[in-house]
């Protein structure tokens, strides 16, 4: 047991580390700002601390015989410059420290944004999206809090360590002798919180990412909730979430706040042992009043640094903490990029081979094998099966958003592992059973494919879709601004919409999966001859439950667990009687 709990604590500090290098990493372009910080630091810092020799060369003044008022003024006009110098100094290197950690969180945010484009949907479809959410917005401002405070105390804190001993060596080595012997004390201190601290503050941000993913996915799901009467069950959950996250950042919070009474204590002993041998030295003749002032004001400046570096330790903990699992998501592995010279694929005539495909998205549970099949240029492909049996799954293959085990699928004769990603999807039209619309007008939702987009045929794609007549009676027609997934339009309208989408686009393949299922079916009559003449000519893929929407198509491909197991058109596989009639005579028997 205790040699396991060495091996984690050893992981954690290699983990610690190696995610501080990577910070530095990310510092490293802002070399310049980071040396005029360090700079007017060092500024800063001597002027504070050449102030207590002026208070003391005063002090000795009004408590000797030789006042002489013009000198005093002069050294508090000194003092009174010394002041303005220093406030200007820090205020300079503040503006420089904010200036470092906010473009170092700009880049970590945009290069997080720009990794979760590029994560292949396997990473997606097992981790939570609120848990990734958390790590991008969450962590990230956990992160510039731990790391502003950290530029701002530690640089000021170690110069005023280093520039106090130097002048306290100056006016007196014994004294000094006695707070550097005090000092380990408060150095133990802080690195016993610190390395308490830095597990807790990891389970804090974990804890904190999976609320954020259940509330997440409440808002997103509130309607299902409500009418499963699931309200008790959700707050059970969510009160044992927020337990979990109170416990351990209670615990967090617990040993960092340790840190303040634990340090002001040893500095009230290097306090103390100034005080006390200094007094004694005074009273030896060996020390001035006014250099026992010096002396006091410097063990407070020195003991100070201590007090604020053991809390800017606890805040760099939580940033690393909460920095190493957002390095965590940039780290993954992203989807495999295309080939070096992969085609880019033009007019494409829609000829597409699947030959001896395999696939399963985990491994051990196989979903298709040997999977083959030809479709010819403009034919009209309806793959119908019963539920889990790999329709989608085809498209995503299709569509390249999951990659083949084994085999190959080709589009005009080339793999299209050989080909780009964008200009094999752009060659697609697709309308999926789950729409997907973004905050925006009616407008920017239809032209996603084709920005350029002249009015004209906006409405023509509109009215080809059958969605022109509830759009116009929107309050600002195509201008209507809808919200996120969109807002309080009906399922019907939002699919609608979608089509639209691609009749606008008009690629010269598509993919309909399960395209009006959310659509009246006198509607649907209507798209059904929409989509008839929008497929003359393209190569097209349907998916459908309700056979009676796929009764014209050239070809149906029957699935059942992975493999085709009927193909043939509509009147073929009826007389063939097997599972294909099946399926098409269950829609009309009476249970």
């Amino acid at each position: 047991m205790a040699k396991q709990n060495d091996k984690n604590r050893n992981s954690s500090k290699r983990k610690q580390t190696e995610t501080l290098k990577k910070v530095l990493n990310y510092i490293k372009p802002h070399s310049l700002l980071l040396v005029l910080a360090l700079l007017m630091a060092v500024v800063s810092v001597a002027l504070t601390l050449y102030l207590p020799i002026l208070t003391g060369e005063a002090v000795d003044m009004i408590a000797g015989n030789g006042l002489i008022w013009e000198k005093l003024f002069g050294i508090f006009r000194s003092m009174a410059v010394m002041i303005v110098l220093t406030a200007m100094a820090q205020w300079t290197m503040n503006i420089c420290n904010n200036k470092i950690v906010y473009n170092v969180i700009q880049d970590i945010r945009k290069k997080a944004f720009r990794k979760m484009e590029e994560l292949p949907l396997s990473y997606l479809d097992v981790h939570s999206h609120g848990d990734i959410v958390s790590r991008v917005v969450a962590d990230v401002d956990q992160f510039a809090d731990g790391l502003l405070i950290g530029f701002t105390q530690l640089f000021t804190g170690i110069i005023t360590i280093l520039g106090t001993l130097f002048f306290m060596l100056s006016v007196n080595v014994g004294i000094t002798a006695v707070v550097v012997v005090i000092t380990p004390v408060s150095l133990f201190v802080a690195s016993f919180i610190a390395k308490k601290t830095f597990s807790m503050f990891k389970l804090q941000s974990e804890t904190r990412g999976q609320q954020t993913a259940l509330i997440n996915e409440m808002i997103g799901n509130q309607k299902v909730v409500q009418a499963f009467n699931r309200e008790e069950e959700t707050l059970e959950k969510f009160d044992e979430i927020n337990d979990r996250l109170e416990k351990c950042s209670l615990r967090a919070i617990f040993f960092s706040s340790l840190t303040n009474p634990c340090t002001r204590f040893v500095n009230n002993l290097v306090y103390m042992g100034v005080g006390l041998t200094g007094a004694f030295a005074v009273l030896r003749g060996g020390l001035s009043v006014g250099q026992l002032t010096v002396f006091l004001s410097y063990a407070n400046q020195y003991t100070k640094p201590f007090n604020e570096i053991s809390g800017v330790i606890t805040e760099l903990q939580n940033a690393l903490a909460c920095a190493e699992r957002v390095f965590d998501l940039m780290e993954q592995p992203s989807q495999i990029p295309d080939k070096e010279g992969a085609k880019v694929l033009t007019d494409a005539k829609g000829m597409i081979a699947l030959n001896d495909v395999s696939f399963s998205y985990v491994p051990e549970k196989k979903l298709i094998e040997d999977l083959n099949l030809q479709v010819k240029p403009g034919q009209r492909i309806a793959i119908v099966g019963p539920t889990g049996c790999g329709k989608t799954t085809i498209i995503n293959l299709l569509m390249r958003f999951y990659d083949v085990n084994e085999g190959s699928i080709r589009v005009d004769g080339t793999d299209i592992r050989d080909m780009t990603r964008k200009s094999l999807r752009t060659s697609y039209g697709m309308v999926l059973q789950d729409t997907w619309l973004k905050r925006g007008t009616i407008r920017d939702n239809i032209t996603v494919g084709r920005e350029d987009a002249t009015e004209e045929e906006i409405i023509a794609a509109a009215k080809a879709s059958h969605a022109h007549s509830f759009i116009k009676r929107l309050p600002n027609g195509y201008d209507t601004v809808i919200g996120e997934d969109g807002g309080s339009l009906s399922g019907g309208q939002k699919q609608l919409l979608c089509i639209t989408r691609v009749m606008l686009s008009l690629p010269p393949m598509l993919i309909l999966d399960e395209a009006t299922s959310s659509i009246d079916t006198r509607t649907e009559l209507q798209i059904q001859k929409a989509f008839a003449t929008m497929m003359e000519g393209r190569t097209s893929f349907i998916v459908a439950h309700r056979l009676s929407t796929i009764q014209n198509a050239d070809v149906i491909l029957v699935m059942k667990d992975g493999h085709i197991i009927e193909q043939g058109n509509h009147d073929e596989l009826l007389k063939q009687n097997g599972f294909y009639a099946q399926l098409y005579n269950s829609q009309f028997a009476i249970a």
